[in-house]
């Protein structure tokens, strides 16, 4: 099973935000580097997963990890697929840096049968705070 990650979209108010941001990085190869401080320790895992991305309190979009690769500032980049996949948003408090999340845990490309990915960014973050989502 794989391992996946979920990094907050520091400074995106959307998904279209992201994926404008994401369209910008994206090199010759179709590749996006997402550089991080930290080196996972459970790399070989997560190759092969997915980075997930937090807007808003909302875990919305994922791209698939393909490798990590040492960069000469003593940073690491997370190497991921250019396309960025929309999921069915799932409440998650945001977070430095990045953290792991399971398979079983991880949001998939389905239909959102409670309607939640329909309500406004703002009010979802709104009914977040109050720990009502």
């Amino acid at each position: 099973m794989p391992l996946h990650l979920t990094k907050v979209a520091v400074g995106c108010a959307s998904l279209e935000a992201l994926q404008n941001r994401i369209a910008r990085r994206v090199t010759v190869d179709h590749e996006v580097r997402v550089p991080t401080r930290m080196r996972p320790k459970r790399m070989a895992e997560l190759v092969g997963g997915s980075l997930h991305w937090i807007v808003k309190h909302r875990i919305v979009a994922r791209q698939q990890i393909l490798r990590f690769d040492d960069r000469s500032d003593g940073r690491i980049d997370i190497v991921c697929a250019a396309d960025l996949q929309p999921v069915t948003p799932r409440a998650k408090r945001a977070h430095q840096g990045w953290r792991y999340l399971d398979d079983e845990a991880a949001p998939g490309l389905d239909e959102d049968p409670t309607g939640m990915s329909d309500l406004p960014p703002r009010l979802y973050g709104k009914l977040a705070a109050l720990a009502l989502v």
